[in-house]
């Protein structure tokens, strides 16, 4: 597998797309509720849209830098399983996707 599809997989397709579209506007409003006024529960979107991927992610980050860690870790944490879970979905998609396309069967008739 080559760069060209590993982009394509998880950047190109429709349902990667949409989902990273979810988890940015997750991000972006969490950022937006932080800056104007406290932020309470909001910040639990991002990692449930990442899960299951960001529950590790979030479980090493606190096992490394425990309740000291910058936030940026978390970020990053956020951000690689959001890339992963995309890479995932854009291979569900494809593989469903082709599915139906094998080899040639005789007809029955």
């Amino acid at each position: 597998m080559n760069s060209r599809t590993l982009l394509r997989l998880t950047f190109a397709n429709p349902a990667s797309a949409v989902y990273l579209g979810l988890v940015r506007a997750s991000v972006g409003f969490e950022v937006v509720a932080a800056l104007v006024s406290d932020p309470g529960i909001v910040g639990i979107w991002p990692f449930l849209l990442t899960a299951p991927c960001s529950l590790p992610a979030a479980g090493a980050v606190g096992a490394i830098g425990g309740m000291h860690a910058y936030v940026w870790y978390l970020v990053g944490g956020i951000v690689v399983s959001a890339l992963v879970q995309s890479l995932a979905l854009g291979a569900l998609v494809e593989t469903l996707r082709h599915r139906g396309r094998g080899p040639l069967r005789p007809s029955r008739g």
